[in-house]
């Protein structure tokens, strides 16, 4: 398999999603042999950030450097992305200089637009409409967790974000049930619903969405969530925070789920708020585990879009 760009996993069929987790987990072990490929050898990748970030820097270039790669970070200040000058024209000398672009930028539209002028592929490792990337990461974690995707079914608790889109998405592609417990106004919209509802029916999961989180957490085998106030959703913290009340995944709806059920969360956690500490510390998280999986999965991406 090998494709130009990941901006949405709406762009991608099952079975590339399915390449992507099986070399994952494959890489996952070969690195504890210290038997990678230098799949970038000779190689360099550009790491445009606009938003800030730990988990998604270190494991990009950690993956890169493992694959023999080189990385450049890039910040807003040394960019301006559609600022300074058009992200057009960014996109155009990049490629010119490096073998990639990864893009983590506030509008959709920006990696968009990098995509489209691009000749090099271009990955979205975050957006305000998409998080592709922590979504294989996600799958990955599930499928390692739960031994398959087959009849598993995630409780999206809390606030219907980028993480909660791609996650959806990859869920509805690969056949894994999906509900989404959160306040009416802050639900997906009812052209993103139509998409995935539309998916499910191909590959014969279920997709709900609720107001109540014990109704979404009944018997199901992963409770996610997520903050309930993301970056550059500052100014609406106040609010949100209020209306997100009787939302955070505390034992009490641990206990409504799977016996067996594991918890996750994509980071950074405000713990007492989304989630309890008990719980994110607890016999059921698979937290920091999903954290480490961003890494292989991101690897395994690499190697398929830029390596050869």
């Amino acid at each position: 398999m090998r494709k130009e760009d990941l901006i949405t996993l709406l762009d991608w069929e099952a079975a590339e999603i399915r390449a992507v987790l099986d070399l994952a987990h494959s890489m996952k072990k070969s690195a504890c042999k210290g038997a990678l490929p230098a799949s970038l050898a000779g190689k360099t990748i550009a790491l445009v950030f606009e938003k800030s970030s730990m988990r998604t820097r270190v494991s990009f270039e950690v993956a890169i450097g493992q694959l023999g790669g080189h990385s450049i970070y890039l910040s807003q200040r040394d960019i301006g992305l559609g600022k300074r000058e058009p992200v057009k024209d960014v996109a155009r000398a990049l490629s010119r200089y490096v073998d990639g672009i990864i893009a983590r930028v506030y509008a959709h539209a920006s990696v968009e637009e990098l995509a489209r002028h691009a000749t090099v592929p271009v990955i979205n490792a975050l957006s305000d409409q998409e998080h592709p990337c922590q979504a294989l990461g996600d799958l990955m974690t599930i499928e390692e967790k739960c031994g398959s995707l087959d009849h598993v079914t995630v409780a999206y608790i809390g606030d219907a974000n980028n993480v909660a889109r791609s996650l959806a998405v990859g869920c509805a592609k690969l056949g894994v049930n999906y509900r989404l417990a959160c306040p009416k106004a802050y639900q997906f919209k009812e052209g993103f619903r139509k998409e995935v509802e539309s998916l499910t029916n191909e590959s014969g999961a279920s997709f709900t969405m609720t107001e109540s989180p014990q109704q979404a957490a009944a018997g199901a085998d992963v409770l996610y969530t997520d903050t309930w106030v993301s970056m550059g959703e500052e100014a609406e913290a106040e609010r949100r925070l209020r209306d997100f009340q009787g939302y955070c995944i505390d034992a009490e709806l641990v206990s409504r789920a799977s016996p067996s059920v594991i918890v996750m969360h994509c980071l950074p956690a405000y713990r007492g708020n989304e989630i309890t500490d008990e719980v994110i510390e607890g016999a059921h998280s698979a937290v920091f585990d999903q954290a480490e999986n961003r890494l292989h999965a991101q690897r395994a991406l690499l190697h398929l879009l830029v390596g050869g």
